[in-house]
């Protein structure tokens, strides 16, 4: 699944034509698994799917052999979810949202925003129905019908209390600035997290919160570091961790305060938590770290990869590792 990373946000910036992305499908290209991806997720260990730049998405039932698909855009993909074995997801840059109804073969587009040139950052649905979408500068869209229609919502809730001070104040004063306003002063959503009833979200300037209505509302929880988080997962044994930007890595035992913070004498983002075992975790970050831990994120064990690549999101496939990284796929040997 999925992050607001300094090389995610470089690309959103890189001048590629709009109307050439609206209007191009993705090249297929035997280097595509080479490529930069941002996410790979693991579909009922059946097969992976990961995405990425240029509208890449691979396929593959084991791991060795992936296979690019066909894709109706080169815009940058950044995030990918599956209900079931048919069923998936996945978004990106200008507000894409791609839709399969065949197990990832094949894909249509849902959504497209060009206009609006802002990324989508993660995607997650509850069921075959309802799902939501959601990205930088507090993009969120909620869909009830598999897709087929999308909605944009605005959660105010989310800002701090001097934005909402600020916003009530220019509401009262004019009302369509108040409306632009709104549209950009939310903080980057970085990643959505299911888990059971309850949602939580983490993102920009510290923000991590929580939601018992799928993100129909939500309740903030106070500041802890006011720098960006890019995951947050519930551990093994059962508390929440989230990592972020300068390695920073935070647990919970109470679901949500306090939160202690660990240690893991890394200053590089880190962007992606893996669970691998009943007690063997990793945190993926930039600048080839990869950080285990064996007791529940307390401590970590340094594991840097030789070529400094970044990577970006994981999942594990066949008791191994799978990184979706800067330089395309990579299969780790480090589970237990």
């Amino acid at each position: 699944m999925r992050v607001m990373t300094g090389l995610i946000f470089c690309l959103f910036l890189s001048l590629v034509s709009k109307a050439e992305q609206q209007v191009t499908p993705a090249m297929m290209s035997p280097l595509a698994v080479k490529s930069m991806l941002f996410d790979v997720t693991n579909v009922e260990d059946k097969f992976m799917i990961a995405v990425g730049e240029r509208g890449h998405i691979l396929r593959a039932e084991n791991l060795e052999d992936w296979q690019q698909m066909p894709v109706p855009t080169q815009t940058t993909l950044t995030a990918v979810t599956f209900v079931n074995s048919l069923l998936g997801w996945a978004v990106g840059h200008d507000g894409l949202i791609l839709h399969s109804s065949d197990g990832g073969f094949t894909w249509q587009i849902q959504q497209f925003l060009p206009h609006q040139q802002k990324p989508l950052l993660d995607v997650a649905f509850i069921n075959e129905q309802e799902g939501v979408a959601l990205g930088a500068y507090g993009l969120f869209f909620r869909t009830l019908d598999g897709g087929l229609t999308w909605q944009q919502e605005f959660h105010t809730s989310l800002l701090s209390q001097d934005d909402l001070d600020y916003l009530a104040e220019l509401k009262q004063e004019d009302e369509q600035t108040y409306l632009d306003e709104r549209a950009s002063i939310l903080p980057h959503f970085n990643r959505i997290f299911l888990d059971g009833r309850t949602t939580y979200l983490v993102g920009e300037v510290g923000l991590i919160a929580k939601s018992n209505d799928f993100g129909k509302n939500w309740q903030r929880f106070d500041d802890i570091y006011h720098g960006s988080f890019f995951d947050v997962a519930r551990t093994q044994q059962g508390n929440l961790l989230t990592v972020g930007l300068r390695g920073n890595s935070f647990r919970s035992l109470t679901n949500g305060s306090p939160w202690q913070k660990s240690e893991t004498s890394v200053t590089t983002l880190l962007n992606s938590i893996v669970l691998a075992t009943e007690t063997q975790l990793f945190l993926l970050g930039n600048n080839g770290v990869l950080l285990e831990s064996n007791d529940d994120g307390s401590t970590y064990t340094k594991h840097l990869q030789n070529d400094g690549k970044a990577l970006l999101a994981g999942t594990v496939f066949n008791q191994q590792l799978v990184v979706a990284s800067e330089v395309g796929i990579k299969v780790l040997q480090v589970i237990n």
